[in-house]
């Protein structure tokens, strides 16, 4: 695996959800624009919701990432899924099987995410290409 790393810039906008889960769940819009080893834009959905007891919480997004990595073009998706348990949270960003295009084509990999003290982020991109 090959290791790519740099900051992320992400704005999030909220989205209406259906009727029935109003007040209950959390829906936004994700825009994002990738620096250093990725570079480029990404678009995606994201669910949120929160437990009964402060600090718990979940969430899942998928996003589609237009961009170059490593001198390679095309796009790819991330799959997102996070819990906070009581504060202890988790997270598991994966590539999306079969979903890069281009020189992209065969991308498999796990993303992690950094959030510096002050709220500035960055990823640590685990990334392969494997032909099938």
């Amino acid at each position: 695996m090959k290791l790519a790393t740099g900051p992320f810039t992400v704005k999030r906008t909220p989205e209406s959800v259906h009727e029935r889960m109003k007040d209950q769940l959390g829906r936004f819009a994700l825009d994002k624009v990738y620096s250093g080893d990725l570079t480029g834009t990404a678009a995606g959905e994201m669910m949120a919701a929160g437990g009964t007891v402060p600090g718990s919480a979940g969430y899942v997004a998928i996003e589609r990432v237009e961009g170059e990595l490593d001198g390679r073009k095309g796009t790819f998706y991330l799959q997102h899924y996070g819990v906070m348990d009581r504060g202890e949270g988790s997270l598991k960003i994966q590539v999306i099987p079969d979903s890069g295009t281009g020189d992209l084509a065969g991308l498999t990999g796990e993303m992690k995410i950094i959030i510096a003290p002050g709220g500035a982020h960055s990823y640590e991109f685990s990334w392969d290409i494997v032909a099938r």
